[in-house]
């Protein structure tokens, strides 16, 4: 066996043979819950809404924390819509909900302001989720994978995705998803130390871009009847919070981010190849 060891490789053991170690245990994080954050202004049709998350003793989960939406197609005039009425939404709904989203922590704005929100979040979420995740968990945040090729079909017997996001809005009944805050401090794992303050800020996107349907003019409405943020505290064991305290007096807390911007280039109607110099390499 000797003489199949590199002079530089060291022996170790196989796991299976630790018979009398004890997992250790995670104390750090004692309790950890979700506080439901409601609009600090009415919903209306197409302001923004507005998140406010005071300061308090706990810690903030920021990746765990997500946004719960109601919303309910209508004609133009309000009235329900019937059998006749071809119409869907687009994928992902909830996210395409809005152009914008900003973030402030303590009145600092800590996003960029671009209204290309609905396009990060779709390449996001193609790019980071699995078959398995894009045809269960991202349902909830109003995704139904398109046929291939007819993706602006509105035939339902072609296009099996359209099909299935008319149900949802089938007679103007209302519509619960969930979705996660695509926002650079929302994607780092590090938990948002006690006493900051938080703003969010969505914008609303217009309705012609969140729904698809066989006739521009129709003018369907896009209602939003209820918005809650649900953010993840977590109750830390007070001998680190003590130590944080003492290093904050020292230094500040370090949250290092990898930026997202979506950049927007004009290409000719028609045209099916498109080539642009110096763009950034990660």
């Amino acid at each position: 066996m000797g003489d199949l060891l590199h002079p530089n490789s060291c022996e170790c053991a196989f796991s299976g043979l630790d018979l009398f170690a004890v997992p250790p245990t995670q104390s750090s994080v004692e309790n950890g819950f979700w506080v439901e954050h409601h609009p600090i202004s009415t919903l209306t049709n197409t302001g923004p809404v507005e998140f406010v998350v005071n300061g308090s003793g706990e810690y903030t989960d920021l990746p765990g924390t997500f946004l719960h939406v109601r919303i309910k197609v209508t004609k133009p005039d309000g009235g329900a819509l019937t059998d006749t009425d071809i119409v869907a939404p687009t994928n992902l709904y909830a996210e395409a909900l809005f152009s914008q989203v900003d973030v402030s922590l303590n009145g600092n704005l800590t996003t960029p302001s671009q209204n290309t929100y609905p396009w990060r979040c779709f390449l996001e979420s193609l790019l980071s989720y699995g078959p398995d995740a894009l045809g269960s968990q991202l349902a909830l945040s109003g995704f139904s994978r398109d046929t291939a090729g007819e993706l602006d079909n509105m035939d339902g017997e072609k296009n099996e995705g359209v099909a299935e996001r008319a149900k949802w809005i089938k007679g103007s009944k209302e519509c619960d998803m969930l979705c996660r805050v695509h926002a650079d401090i929302f994607h780092q794992e590090k938990f948002l130390i006690n006493g900051v303050s938080m703003k969010l800020r969505f914008v609303r996107f217009k309705d012609s871009f969140v729904l698809l349907t066989s006739d521009d003019q129709a003018g369907y409405k896009v209602k939003l009847t209820q918005a809650s943020l649900y953010v993840r505290r977590c109750e830390i064991n007070p001998a680190i919070v003590l130590a944080h305290e003492k290093a904050l007096q020292s230094g500040t807390a370090k949250y290092p981010l990898k930026r997202v911007e979506v950049k927007a280039f004009s290409v000719g109607q028609g045209q099916l190849s498109f080539e642009e110099d110096n763009l950034p390499h990660p």
